[in-house]
């Protein structure tokens, strides 16, 4: 048996034919990694690969995060603040490497059968979960079935609505199979999309309200010790971890602090080790500073290739019609926001899909331009008047009574306020007036996909490397439901249902890069959603830690001489 390192829809759109004998991917445990960074240098790679063999194990290593989570089970959000703090206790079927490619996680090997309908995995043997009972495919069955398919948004979008059946011939096989040759699987299977949970814990329970949900029970590297809502989170090393020799660390303690620059000095100050972000104003001065060591990515625990996007709530009268988005979104400079949020650290968005899906973004595309004065123009002509008072007032406006003033809330994680400061003061001046309402993540989600109880907000909606993973869920109709980080708009359009699931199943990317060109010209066109930037982000740690890799088990193969 060799494992394939061909990229996977090459390869998939190669060899189907061969794969249905057979294709397996053998038991190959990656290798521990340390930094190739030099000290005060920011990486371009996303991940440390130089092996740590002979390196000391132990230490505690101190993580800032910036939001308290809710909760701690990452099968049930794609809130980037609960996969923050709990991937690291947690598996899934399959990690994705530095190459973005699937290798062996929970299962040591797997076959693709009947020209791709069919996944077979064979899982690792002897996994006990962190209180000691044994982990077999009758967990696998059950976390997809009865938690992730129904409540991680990605992949309910994706993988829930191509699956045929989940088998368990015996307790070390798991088969996964499909209507249609289903290409994306794998990855879709990491511990960020798919982070198999315990039926011995949640079977028969509410998964969204079950206890363990804040006193977690994974297979991960590290497994739970106390969490002090809005304090910390405090995990320590899983002697039973299947992956021999780690994890190295004895201890990871991640600490809310809420606000960016307080990070940077806790981190200055020798009181945290690793920061998710630098904020711009920070970083050419950090960078100089030998005493730190840095990684560039567009990799983050809740997804990658993520783009801070703007949902209009299409269930709103005053925000149904499409020439008043397109008004609204040529009010808007996104370069400003690139500039003067990110300090760069991105780049503005110009199409639905992220340009870190190759195959599938579209350059070319009509994305509105700021223009505000042809912004106003396109209010009047659509009933909202300046009346001089300074707010435009609805006059003949369906659904919409005359002299409603052209205001609406926009809501926002804390430390998402200054995109919601700048949106506010470019609306203005075209005679809209943005209430600002920030809100912690769980109440967030809660509000927004549950209640519906919002007019527009700004989420970072994070992907996969392919547009089932994460792209899909925001926009087909079959996703508006009270799930997190779903279809926030409540955007549906017949043709858009059709063209993904055509995409799902196509298998030559050529094909599918023309029905995903399909997706976005209709999407431009309508605008139930304004993309504003794509983010990267530069992670940095103090020198003395090392071993790192971008996301999802970060800290898994670091040390720390703390």
């Amino acid at each position: 048996m060799s494992q394939s390192r061909v990229p996977l829809f090459v390869l998939l759109s190669m060899t189907f034919a061969a794969c249905s004998s057979g294709t397996t991917i053998p038991s190959t445990a990656p290798t521990s990694s340390e930094t190739t960074e030099t000290p005060g240098t920011t990486s371009g790679a996303t991940s440390e690969t130089t092996a740590t063999t002979g390196t000391a194990a132990g230490g505690t290593l101190v993580v800032a995060i910036s939001a308290d989570p809710g909760h701690l089970n990452p099968a049930i959000t794609t809130s980037g603040g609960t996969h923050t703090a709990s991937e690291l206790m947690y598996n899934g079927l399959v990690e994705i490497d530095a190459n973005g490619e699937p290798v062996p996680g929970l299962a040591e090997s797997w076959d693709i059968t009947e020209d791709g309908a069919v996944y077979t995995f064979d899982l690792v043997d002897g996994v006990v979960w962190h209180d000691g009972e044994p982990f077999t495919s009758a967990d696998v069955k059950f976390a997809f079935e009865e938690v992730i398919l129904q409540f991680h948004s990605r992949s309910a979008a994706s993988i829930g609505n191509t699956i045929e059946s989940i088998e368990t011939p015996d307790e070390n096989t798991v088969v996964f199979r499909f209507t249609e040759p289903y290409a994306p699987l794998l990855q879709q299977l990491n511990v960020t999309e798919a982070p198999i949970v315990a039926q011995h814990i949640y079977e028969g329970t509410d998964p969204n309200e079950n206890p363990a949900n804040l006193e977690p029970v994974g297979t991960g590297p590290f497994r739970f010790v106390s969490y002090t809502p809005d304090s910390e989170i405090r995990l320590e090393r899983n002697p039973d971890y299947f992956k021999d020799g780690l994890p190295l660390l004895d201890e990871v303690v991640m600490r809310v602090i809420p606000d960016g620059a307080s990070q940077m000095i806790a981190l200055e100050a020798g009181e945290v080790d690793w920061v998710w972000g630098v904020p711009g104003p920070d970083l050419a001065r950090i960078e100089a500073d030998p005493a730190y060591s840095f990684l560039e990515t567009a990799n983050n625990p809740g997804g990658q290739n993520c783009i801070m996007t703007v949902s209009f709530n299409l269930d709103m009268p005053m925000l149904q019609d499409p020439s008043v988005r397109r008004a609204l979104a040529m009010g808007v400079d996104r370069q400003q926001f690139l500039d003067n949020v990110l300090f760069g650290q991105g780049a503005v968005a110009t199409a639905p899909i992220h340009s870190g899906i190759g195959f599938a973004h579209s350059d070319g595309l009509s994305m509105p331009e700021p223009d505000p004065g042809a912004a106003m123009a396109m209010l009047e002509e659509s009933g909202w008047i300046d009346d001089g008072s300074g707010t435009r007032v609805a006059q003949g406006v369906a659904g919409v009574d005359d002299g409603t003033p052209l205001a609406f809330r926009f809501l926002h994680f804390p430390n998402f306020a200054a995109y919601g400061e700048l949106f506010r003061a470019q609306l203005a001046g075209i005679g809209a007036d943005v209430e600002l309402v920030p809100l912690e993540p769980p109440v967030f989600a809660e509000t927004v996909f549950v209640e519906r109880d919002f007019d527009t907000n700004i989420i970072s909606f994070c992907n996969g490397t392919d547009p089932e993973i994460g792209v899909k869920r925001m926009y087909i109709s079959s996703n508006i439901q009270p799930i997190p980080f779903s279809n926030s708009s409540a955007y549906a359009n017949d043709d858009i249902d059709r063209l993904f699931a055509e995409g799902a199943t196509t298998v030559s990317p050529g094909a599918r890069s023309g029905i995903y060109r399909e997706i976005q010209e209709i999407l431009v066109d309508e605008l139930p959603y304004l993309w504003i930037v794509e983010t990267t982000s530069v992670r940095a740690h103090t020198a003395s830690c090392t071993g790192f890799t971008p996301s999802g088990h970060f800290a898994e193969s670091a040390t720390c001489d703390r």
